[in-house]
């Protein structure tokens, strides 16, 4: 049904209107901030004492040869 219709509309003229398949300028805007303030949550989680001393340990651990 939809190849006919663009048949019909290209045969008379008639342009047919295309879907917005991308985002606006606003979207990615709210997108930008959103991944932002993502990341600033991550950061404090990461450098906060008990993950930091977490994360060291894990480290030291796969050096020695996971002993």
């Amino acid at each position: 049904m939809g190849a006919l219709v663009r048949g019909v509309c290209r045969v008379h003229g008639v342009r047919t209107v295309r879907r917005d398949a991308g985002m606006v300028t606003s979207e990615y805007a709210v997108g930008i901030v959103a991944a932002v303030a993502f990341a600033a949550v991550l950061y404090k989680v990461v450098t906060s004492g008990q993950v930091q001393s977490e994360l060291q340990d894990i480290v030291k651990q796969a050096l020695d040869g996971g002993a």
